[in-house]
């Protein structure tokens, strides 16, 4: 079973991921490698993950044309990731297309597809006035959650603040995979839409994608442990 907790391994290179995974002993992690990480050190990290028994979400948020989202989605599949995603901006169409090339890639079960909706450093301002989307950035979420479900995908990528909105939307199964999670603490740095773990969980996310928080911390293992707890009781307390 996949952990809830998706540490974000955002380094820039294979040795200082080692540094990092050092800290937790033989914890078997759920992962996220994205786009820093992979273009430098590409499939090889990849495999090198899977060996020591962690679950990955391959964050490439792939956005092209069907065709070729499609191919290079054939090829991802091969590797025995457990999440891609693509951006739901590219279209019903591209999106089928992508769960189309991980079935037919896939050696064993496909890896599930989410789409990432709007990023959580978006604003209304933004869309508005910079992309001409009219509508709040929570409309916005919504149409794009309603298109990748009728695309045939697993989930999306969203903010915490829209999985209420989705869970209305969308079947139950519909998978919502929620970045900007910070401590009270935490400084949000370019993220606008951020919660708590505990806030996460009682807004009904999946999965919860942490980085800094985890990876800048003094101490990495007891700080996961902490977020695993937290989202632990917060269910306890919730299902009461």
């Amino acid at each position: 079973m996949l952990q809830p907790v998706i540490i974000a391994l955002d380094f820039p290179s294979k040795e200082e991921v080692n540094t990092f995974l050092d800290s937790f002993r033989d914890e078997r992690l759920f992962v996220k490698v994205g786009m820093e990480l992979f273009y430098q050190e590409g499939p090889d990290l990849i495999r090198m993950l899977k060996e020591e028994g962690h679950a990955i979400f391959l964050d490439l948020k792939l956005h092209d044309i069907p065709t070729t989202v499609y191919k290079a989605m054939q090829g991802l599949s091969k590797l025995g990731v457990d999440l891609v995603n693509v951006h739901a901006m590219g279209g019903i169409d591209m999106m089928r297309r992508a769960v189309e090339g991980l079935e037919e890639g896939a050696i064993h079960q496909r890896p599930k597809c989410i789409a990432v909706t709007q990023l959580t450093s978006t604003t209304s301002v933004m869309i508005n006035d910079e992309l001409s989307i009219h509508g709040s950035v929570e409309e916005s979420v919504n149409q794009l959650a309603i298109n990748a479900e009728r695309a045939g995908l697993d989930g999306v990528v969203c903010s915490p603040l829209e999985v209420p909105q989705i869970r209305k939307h969308c079947r139950s199964s519909f998978l919502t995979v929620t970045p900007g999670i910070r401590f009270v603490k935490d400084d949000v740095n370019d993220q606008k839409r951020v919660t708590t773990p505990g806030e996460a969980h009682r807004l009904g996310s999946d999965f919860i994608v942490v980085g800094r928080s985890i990876t800048h911390a003094s101490d990495p293992f007891k700080t996961y442990q902490s977020i695993t707890e937290e989202w632990r009781s917060t269910y306890e307390r919730t299902s009461r």
